[in-house]
């Protein structure tokens, strides 16, 4: 890979190499178990789409157009950063039924094999653990994830359905409680993701999870890459849902680079944020 892009902020500068871009921000570094860092990445249209939602299955899809070779690329940086990946039940169901590929192990696709030893180098396992959140419960456990050895913990409320706990309970799974409802929640499930030793942890969830981190004043750094284009659609998901986030939704640029899309002329900006309090 050589493609290249060009840093606009902090400061202007000549084209530099897309490959080790976000390997060079040491995200694996900057937490403890104390205070794990959270980060998360996300891709959005110039009209703030992420998915679409096909109306007649109320499930969301990916949006063609909206991503990128070069932008996967970077994800799987960040991706190879973290000691402890959380996803979500929605995600899992999406894997079962195909809809979406799977990005639960480090150099399994694309060019990043050689992000294992990267991992190795620095001190990190090989595969990084699993958390999955889910208030329903109701999710397949991909195979992969014991066939790659992950550790692997399922995070929910306190008054998720007590079947469904015993029924995974009696499976052997490992359970988190975080939140006192039935959904998780973002102080809760970092503390005790922390409590099991884990110091960086990326988010492959969707826009409720973002929400409640946000809101809990656990989001520590946002990746966004903005894609050049208007996509439409009647019904979609943006970043985030619900209420106005007031305060919690100030964040502070760090860096920005352009990229500008040879492949078919549509560019993309790749934006880091900070998102502590007080950004």
């Amino acid at each position: 890979m050589n493609a290249k892009v060009l840093p606009l902020y902090p400061e202007p500068g000549p084209a530099q190499s897309l490959k080790g871009l976000y390997l060079s921000h040491r995200v694996h570094e900057l937490g403890s178990v104390q205070s794990p860092f959270v980060y998360a990445n996300f891709v959005s249209s110039l009209d703030g789409r992420i998915a679409l939602v096909e109306a007649d299955k109320a499930e969301s899809k990916l949006l063609e157009g909206l991503t990128s070779s070069n932008d996967f690329r970077l994800f799987q940086e960040l991706q190879a950063q973290a000691d402890c990946l959380v996803t979500h039940g929605g995600y899992l169901r999406a894997l079962a039924q195909q809809r979406l590929g799977n990005v639960l192990q480090v150099g399994a696709s694309g060019d990043g094999a050689e992000l294992i030893e990267w991992r190795r180098k620095n001190g990190l396992t090989e595969q990084p653990a699993v958390v999955v959140a889910s208030g329903s419960l109701d999710f397949p456990v991909p195979e992969s994830i014991e066939a790659h050895g992950q550790p692997l913990y399922i995070a929910t409320g306190k008054g998720a359905d007590r079947a469904r706990v015993q029924a995974l309970r009696d499976q052997g799974f490992k359970l988190i409680f975080a939140g006192n409802g039935r959904m998780v929640e973002a102080a809760p499930l970092v503390r005790a993701v922390g409590e099991l030793g884990y110091k960086c942890l990326y988010l492959l969830t969707g826009p409720h999870m973002l929400d409640t981190m946000l809101r809990d004043g656990r989001l520590a750094r946002l990746y966004l890459t903005l894609t050049h284009r208007l996509l439409g659609g009647e019904q979609f998901h943006t970043m985030i849902p619900g209420s106005p986030l007031g305060a919690a939704g100030r964040l502070k640029l760090r860096t920005l680079y352009y990229d500008e899309g040879k492949s078919d002329g549509c560019g993309q900006w790749f934006a880091q944020f900070d998102c502590s309090p007080g950004a």
